[in-house]
């Protein structure tokens, strides 16, 4: 993880964490049918352990033999040749020089110092509670980029552009060409803790899409998910009509046994101190179109989606989008939301710089981006908000 002082960072993200959290969580009662659907699914979920081990923060883990790893139910990977010792074929870059045998940063989070054996990969234990309260995870944002978006760094709306009740929105985009050809992108983010409540998340991501199929890795303070407020490390995917996070439903093989998908991050940003980062990407397997996630400095290479489990990302993505993202239920003001750069790469896997970007804010009384152009050779992207002031 990366220790990145940063000027405009602590200048314009000084708003974010003006509240407190004070979750509340409700009491579900479940009919004798809902139970036993809900054990059913705790079956598929968590799979028998090899081995169990803990994070220092008390979360449990379980090393689940690579071949027997929940991304396996989903019914188009049951004949596959996948393996844990596969890696990505890209094109030769400092984005994806890293390896699944990399020794991680992450492994600092482990009460063992190492997290799982060769051969197994942690998955997250799942209780009951968990999926009690995941029934309220809201549905994903439904995006439709019917027209171009605005010009760099303007906040005025363009119609039919953002339709999902609850969410809003501070972005960097690609612009909507139909020939775009993206076979992946990355960025350092920084970790921040905005304060959530009531059923409210709080997001940075980075978002790759083609149609309805999406992909995204970014950090997240979401209790409705993980039943906390850490930031946490988090994937999402949708093909189609189906969508998940981090490994809840089937599709994303795990080839790394020490970063967790829903890690805790180890240290987080504070206004007017050194700003924590770390690096996130996803890229396209030249050889055979799966989605590669790595993180980390080195890259290390955490997993990947296959290309069969998809419609429209079996070829390049068309668009890309870095920033922030917050929900809040009906009646609940919005929460603060927190920053990045980013890089992204062509149809060749080669770094390109993207100067045809747009920004695009959906509420600019409590939420701001800023996409600064060819700083370092990357975008520098300032974007967030105190939310709803009115929030306590």
């Amino acid at each position: 993880m990366l220790r990145h002082q940063n000027i405009y960072g602590r200048l314009l993200l000084s708003l974010f964490f003006l509240l407190s959290y004070n979750g509340v969580q409700g009491e579900t009662k479940l009919s004798k049918r809902e139970d036993t659907e809900m054990e059913k699914q705790l079956k598929l979920l968590n799979k028998p352990a090899v081995k169990t081990i803990k994070t220092i923060y008390g979360d449990t883990y379980d090393c689940v033999d690579f071949y027997k790893q929940p991304a396996f139910n989903h019914p188009l990977l049951k004949n596959h040749n996948f393996h844990p010792q596969m890696k990505p074929i890209l094109v030769k870059t400092k984005q994806n020089a890293g390896n699944s045998s990399t020794s991680s940063s992450s492994s600092r989070i482990w009460r063992n110092g190492k997290g799982c054996p060769y051969g197994t990969v942690p998955i997250r234990r799942i209780t009951k509670d968990d999926l009690i309260r995941q029934k309220n995870i809201p549905p994903p944002e439904d995006v439709t980029f019917d027209t171009q978006l605005t010009n760099n760094n303007s906040v005025s709306e363009p119609t039919g552009m953002y339709g999902s009740s609850g969410y809003k929105v501070a972005i960097a985009r690609t612009k909507n060409y139909p020939d775009n050809k993206f076979s992946g992108a990355g960025m350092a983010a920084s970790i921040w803790n905005p304060p959530v409540k009531d059923g409210q998340h709080s997001a940075c991501r980075l978002k790759i899409q083609k149609g309805s199929d999406i992909l995204q890795v970014g950090w997240r303070v979401d209790p409705t998910l993980y039943g906390d407020n850490k930031t946490r490390l988090f994937i999402h995917f949708q093909a189609g009509n189906n969508h998940c996070f981090n490994t809840l439903c089937p599709g994303f093989i795990i080839v790394n046994t020490e970063v967790p998908l829903d890690k805790t991050f180890q240290r987080n940003s504070q206004r007017g101190e050194t700003s924590w980062e770390d690096t996130m990407a996803i890229a396209r397997d030249q050889a055979n179109g799966n989605w590669w996630l790595f993180m980390e400095e080195n890259h290390i290479q955490i997993g990947f989606w296959p290309q069969r489990i998809f419609t429209e990302l079996t070829s390049f993505a068309t668009n890309v989008e870095w920033g922030g993202v917050v929900y809040s239920p009906p009646g609940v003001p919005k929460p603060p939301m927190g920053s990045s750069f980013f890089s992204f790469t062509n149809d060749k896997g080669e770094t390109i710089d993207p100067t045809e970007t747009t920004t695009f804010v959906n509420n600019p009384d409590m939420y701001f981006v800023f996409d600064v152009h060819n700083f370092k050779h990357h975008h520098f992207v300032l974007y967030g908000g105190p939310g709803d002031q009115t929030q306590v």
